[in-house]
């Protein structure tokens, strides 16, 4: 009698683990989303002369279909100050994020910039400034 109860039982078990659907993945390109797409991530100041204007302009595009919202830009240290669109970005338009470094401090240096969207995709973007501050030198174009 044992063996017929554990029989049925496992045969039980077993059409019913069998007798499941497979849960179907949901279709992501349906799905309204915003995208953030930058015209480039680096920017690279070179030489820069001591007190000089520290000042860049980083540009993106919303390639979503549905507005771009820019919940927070923070700069990695307190030399580096960025200001941005607060507004959304409607899809197909574009935004800016401008990163002023303080100048007054000589030497090489390499900063980040975390921008935080509701983009889909990238939700955190990094943005990166470099260069090299210089007593007594003229100010060089920026190189992206």
């Amino acid at each position: 009698m044992k063996k017929i109860f554990l029989s049925l039982l496992i045969v039980s078990c077993t059409l019913t683990l069998f007798a499941q659907q497979p849960v179907q993945p949901a279709v992501a390109d349906s799905v309204a989303k915003a995208k953030i797409v930058f015209e480039y991530l680096n920017h690279n100041y070179g030489q820069i002369a001591y007190g000089a204007d520290g000042t860049c302009t980083f540009k993106f595009k919303n390639e979503g279909t549905v507005p771009l919202i820019l919940s927070n830009v923070r700069a990695s240290c307190g030399c580096t100050t960025p200001s941005w669109t607060k507004d959304p970005v409607a899809p197909g338009q574009s935004g800016e994020i401008k990163v002023t470094y303080d100048t007054h401090r000589i030497g090489a240096f390499a900063k980040s910039i975390t921008v935080t969207s509701n983009a889909a995709e990238t939700p955190s973007v990094v943005l990166r400034i470099s260069g090299e501050v210089k007593q007594n030198t003229e100010p060089q174009t920026s190189v992206n």
